[in-house]
Order: C-alpha cells, then sequence, then structure tokens
C-alpha cells in the first residue's frame, strides 16, 4: 500500500455537492478520439465521457501552450494577466486565487497528479500534490515532487512508466476515507513530444498506413499569402537546422509521429479508464463531474508542421468532454466557443460557489444543462509571447470569431493573416492585403484591440534571463 493509501472506500460526502475530476492530456486534438470518427485510434474510456455526456464542439484554448494554459485553466485568467506567458517555469502570483484554493477554502479535499509545470505550483493550497514540475519530463523514471497543504518534499524519481504510476498514485488518493468532496487535476504527460510507448504498446500501428493532410507537400516558402513569420518557423517535419532550438524534438517523419502520438493517448486513455472504474468500485461515478481536455491541440503534418504555439486550428482547437448525469443529458453536443478559461467559474458555479468577478470566462453550466445564454462570447482573444525560443515561432495575437480568423504578428517585420472559417476550413486563402476584404480587416483589427482592452492587456513580454520558478520547468518544448 502506497504512502498515501489509508484505508479502502471512501465516507460518502455529507452533502449534495459534487466531486470534480478534471482529465487533461497534453497537446490532444479532438479528432485523435475515436468519439470522432477516427478510424485508426481507439480511446474508449475517453469516448465514453462524451457518450454519456457533452461534448462541446468548438472548445480552444487561448495561448497554445502548455504552462500558460494550465495557468489559465486554475485562475480563470489570461496569460497576461498572471503573468505566465511563456514554458520558462513562471509561477503565478501569490495574490491571484487558484478555482482549487476557493474549492478547497469551502470544505473540498483538493489534489493534483502529473503534469503540473507551473513554477511552484506544488507549494499553492492542495491538499495533496504529486507533480512533475517541468515540460517534458521521463516517460521512465519520472521525478515528481511531493506536496501536502503547500510543503513540498524533495524531488523523487519513481519506477515505471509515468502515465501508470501517476495513477496509481491518485486511485490510492480517491480511497482515502473523506467526509466532504473531492477535487482532482488529474494531468497527464501524454502525447507530449518525444513520446515512448510503454512496452504493452510497443507494437501498436506497426503495418498501419497514416495518410498525409493534404497540405503536407505543399511549399510554404512559396505559397501565396501565407507570412513568413508561418513559413519560416522551425517546426517542420523532416527539416534540419544548424541553429534550431528544437533538437531535441525534432520530428523524423510523418509515420513517426502520429504513430507514437496515437500510443500516447491510447496509454491516456487506458489510465483514464482506471479512474473510471476506481470511481465506481467506490460508487462515486454518477457523483463526480468528469471533464476530459487538453491543454492544446497539435500540427500532425499540416503544411509539414508539428507542435503548436500559432493560432490556426489545429494548435488551438481541443477537446472537451463532460460527464454528469445529474446535470447533463447523455450524448448531448454544443457548437458555442467554450474556452480554457472557462473551467474555473464551471466548477466554481457547480460547487454552489460565487464566482470571482476578476474571472474572464464563462461559466458553461447553462450550455451542460442544454440551455440557450443569451449573452455568450461571439468572438475571442488568442495571445502568444514566447519568441525566441522552441520552434522560432514569432509573438502574434488574434480575434477568433463564429466566422472568422484575424491574426496580427506584431513585431516587425509586423504580417497578417485572415480567414473566413466557413468557406475556408483549412485556412489555405490568406485574405488580408485582398482589397474586397479590406473593410472586414479594419473590423478585425479593431475589434481586436478592444478585446485587448476589456480583458487589460498592457502586457509587454520580457523573456527571462534564465528560466525562472521552481523546478525543472526550463527551456524546453512544452
Amino acid at each position: 500500500m502506497s504512502a498515501i493509501a489509508l484505508e479502502q472506500g471512501p465516507r460518502r460526502p455529507a452533502d449534495r455537492r459534487p466531486n470534480f475530476i478534471f482529465i487533461t492530456t497534453d497537446g490532444h486534438r479532438p479528432d485523435a478520439l475515436s468519439l470522432n470518427g477516427n478510424r485508426i485510434i481507439r480511446t474508449p474510456n475517453f469516448d465514453r465521457i462524451g457518450r454519456e455526456g457533452i461534448e462541446f464542439r468548438n472548445s480552444f484554448c487561448i495561448n497554445a501552450l502548455c504552462l500558460p494554459s494550465r495557468a489559465t485553466v486554475l485562475t480563470g485568467l489570461y496569460s497576461h494577466n498572471t503573468g505566465c506567458v511563456d514554458n520558462m517555469g513562471r509561477a503565478i502570483p501569490r495574490e491571484t486565487v487558484c478555482f482549487t484554493e476557493l474549492l478547497r477554502d469551502a470544505g473540498y479535499d483538493t489534489s493534483l497528479f502529473g503534469k503540473a509545470h507551473v513554477g511552484r505550483l506544488g507549494e499553492r493550497n492542495w491538499n495533496y500534490y504529486l507533480g512533475y514540475p517541468g515540460a517534458a519530463t521521463d516517460y521512465f523514471w519520472p521525478v515528481m515532487e511531493e506536496a501536502r497543504d503547500g510543503k513540498v518534499s524533495a524531488p523523487k524519481t519513481y519506477a515505471g512508466y509515468v502515465e501508470d504510476v501517476v495513477t496509481d498514485r491518485a486511485i490510492d488518493w480517491l480511497k482515502q476515507p473523506r467526509s466532504g468532496p473531492f477535487c482532482m487535476m488529474f494531468w497527464m504527460q501524454s502525447p507530449h513530444a518525444p513520446v515512448f510507448r510503454p512496452r504493452r504498446l510497443l507494437d501498436l500501428y506497426a503495418g498501419v498506413r497514416i495518410p498525409k493532410p493534404a497540405t503536407f507537400d505543399d511549399d510554404l516558402k512559396g505559397y501565396p499569402g501565407k507570412p513568413r513569420a508561418f513559413a519560416e518557423a522551425d517546426d517542420r517535419i523532416g527539416d534540419y537546422t544548424r541553429t534550431s532550438t528544437a533538437k531535441s524534438t525534432r520530428v523524423r517523419s510523418l509515420e513517426e509521429l502520429v504513430k507514437d502520438y496515437y500510443a500516447g493517448i491510447v496509454a491516456a486513455d487506458e489510465n483514464a479508464g482506471r479512474l473510471l472504474q476506481a470511481l465506481t468500485d467506490l460508487g462515486q461515478l454518477d457523483n463526480t463531474v468528469i471533464a476530459f481536455s487538453s491543454d492544446h491541440g497539435f500540427f500532425l503534418g499540416e503544411w509539414r508542421k508539428y507542435d503548436k504555439r500559432f493560432m490556426h486550428e489545429p494548435s488551438i482547437r481541443i477537446p472537451l468532454l463532460v460527464r454528469y448525469p445529474r446535470m447533463v443529458r447523455a450524448g448531448s453536443t454544443n457548437d458555442r466557443m467554450v474556452l480554457n478559461l472557462d473551467i474555473a467559474p464551471t466548477f466554481l458555479e457547480l460547487a454552489g460557489l460565487p464566482v470571482p468577478s476578476h474571472m474572464q470566462g464563462q461559466s458553461m453550466v447553462p450550455l451542460l444543462k442544454g440551455e440557450e445564454p443569451k449573452n455568450w462570447r461571439k468572438d475571442w482573444l488568442y495571445e502568444f509571447y514566447e519568441y525566441p525560443a522552441v520552434c522560432d515561432v514569432r509573438k502574434n495575437r488574434g480575434v477568433r470569431t463564429d466566422r472568422y480568423k484575424f491574426i496580427h504578428y506584431y513585431e516587425a517585420p509586423e504580417e497578417f493573416e485572415m480567414y473566413d472559417l466557413q468557406e475556408d476550413p483549412g485556412e489555405l486563402n490568406n485574405l488580408y492585403g485582398n482589397p474586397r476584404y479590406a473593410s472586414l480587416a479594419t473590423d478585425l483589427r479593431a475589434r481586436l484591440e478592444e478585446l485587448r482592452k476589456e480583458t487589460g492587456d498592457h502586457y509587454v513580454y520580457q523573456p527571462p534571463a534564465r528560466p525562472v520558478g521552481r523546478g525543472r520547468g526550463g527551456r524546453r518544448a512544452g
């Protein structure tokens, strides 16, 4: 029995407030689920959450990078308001509250298991924490920090495949006796590159043909309308440069990338299934809000690219599935634009707690109930700051509406992209600079500046001289 397993079987919560488990994978595209028609990968446990709950089909992150995204989930704030703008180990400011801390103050037993990445996160107000703080820790022999009530122990090396190790510990924690509800952040490493498969999946996809995306063979450097910022980033499959800052994550082939990526997701799905079974065994499955999402999307060969960071659809789209039979009709879907900003206010409202006025997301509770809110967002702000760094993606921000997208690479040489996503969902035809769409470009650029004002964006990015914060969250691909 592990150090955190006290005895079998938790006491039933004394009130009707739900438990929460928020499962996150790393860089998981919505189309990398068999639920969404993928004929290669099989994800029965993630699919189950969607089949028995709701799938949000237009879910996005507001900064397609690991650390900023995780800070946004915890705080309900934009990166420019927390200062968690890159993968350099930055910490959420002490004066900025995390929604999990509000839950703990209200009597919830709170925990985080897995990839924390955010600097000094173990020192926050968790009942229990077991996190590996870096961006791309070892899949085998993971180094993790353990903390209780903000008191962090020295990092320790654990033997085994990281997702299996973390799941074992999470299940032990679920079995502890408690008199009230719990909230668990269960944040997996998979399928973060470079993926190392568990031994049981080494032969998965042997002989399987991986189809190429339609744009895989296009030459971006000569493609009309695509800006240099997109074409010249150092994130192309099979490209090698002497000065690359991404050598450790260089991808040699599309087949290698996709098969390892899918195998990592299968390993994550298996462990998600173990969590679901543990909840069932404890009689807590239907008392628990189970949400599944990802920190960002991922290019899988579109324009021969991998990684994320850009504002294009493969990078910013994330899955979001929620199972809670007390409220959510099984098999339902919703097409409203929801953001990772919305997780914190949603969980707080579901717990019966007030949502702090400073949080910038919207509670999805009406959408979970199948209602149509009158004032749901019609557009939103995207931001990315980490440059120069891994993959050399230049700083950019933009606005996305239900139909249009406007991207501004705002440092010299200033460049733009603009797309009609209804007519051009693959973002093939950059409309910026086309006289027919000059008025639309003017309107979207103005709206971008309005959104910056509305969200309090006065931030000027200064990369740290060296990684900041606790642990190994340094200059790595995250």
